[in-house]
């Protein structure tokens, strides 16, 4: 029991977080905040992300994940929360590889 309480730790976007946070870098956090219809991840999902652009998590998975942590990255250095979108009426969501027929809202923000 116990490795696998360490093992889910090391995994743990909010524990990695808070480990990146307390070795002194800057950290954003992308939360999935809605669904609709065929989506890869559901409502409460998160993906961390530092200003060296390492990430840990997930919000949807392929380009998507790309996509966000490019945005995150900008979050981190203007301090300014962004609601994303991605669906298959966007042609982004082509783009980015969310063609499964569903759509997601992720919402990102800067942490400490």
């Amino acid at each position: 029991m116990e490795q696998t309480t360490a093992l889910d730790e090391e995994r743990d976007p909010l524990m990695i977080a808070e480990k990146w946070i307390a070795e002194g870098k800057d950290v954003a956090i992308a939360t999935v905040v809605e669904t609709w219809g065929s989506a890869p991840r559901p409502v409460g999902s998160h993906l961390v992300i530092n200003a060296d652009g390492d990430f840990q998590g997930s919000v949807s998975g392929g380009c998507v994940e790309g996509a966000v942590v490019a945005e995150a990255v900008d979050i981190i250095e203007t301090g300014k929360p962004k609601m994303l979108e991605f669906g298959v009426a966007d042609e982004t969501a082509w783009r980015v590889g969310l063609s499964c027929g569903g759509r997601i809202k992720v919402y990102v923000e800067r942490l400490g």
